[in-house]
């Protein structure tokens, strides 16, 4: 009983210990990463404009680049339509102002003219604290190999 008990202690300081070991800043970018992958469901153009910075160079897994205005508009008019997105193994790391995040993305998606599918890719996004508020900058990514 006793050694049960160490144990559980031991578990639960060492899950405190890993949890409480992300800087406030690292909280804040993975809840901007949260912010947009819910954005990018749902649409809000709004929120896709604000957590997004004017220069965004948004790459495709296909090579295909977009800046801001065209990021938006895709999504917003259903060109890039996502059903759901899960996020993985995700990293992320601050180097004063700008954040590096690396994950995986899986989505099942519904985009105009190419009817239901899915991507799974490897994402990297770069954000900048703009105004004490963390915006994405540049995003590549990359299929997965099966």
């Amino acid at each position: 009983m006793f050694k049960r008990l160490l144990a559980l202690i031991a578990i639960t300081t060492l899950t405190m210990t890993n949890v409480s070991a992300q800087t406030k800043d690292e909280k804040a970018v993975a809840d901007a990463v949260e912010t947009l992958r819910k954005a990018m469901i749902s649409a809000e153009k709004a929120t896709l404009e604000g957590i997004t910075l004017d220069q965004l160079s948004y790459g495709h897994s296909s090579g295909k680049l977009e800046d801001k205005k065209t990021f938006v508009e895709n999504i917003t008019n259903g060109n890039s339509h996502f059903l759901d997105i899960t996020l993985t193994d995700q990293t992320i790391t601050v180097v004063k102002e700008t954040a590096i995040v690396r994950h995986k993305l899986f989505a099942n998606t519904d985009d105009k003219g190419k009817g239901p599918g899915t991507v799974n890719l490897y994402i990297l996004l770069v954000w900048q604290k703009n105004g004490g508020k963390w915006k994405l900058l540049a995003r590549q990514a990359v299929k997965v190999n099966p």
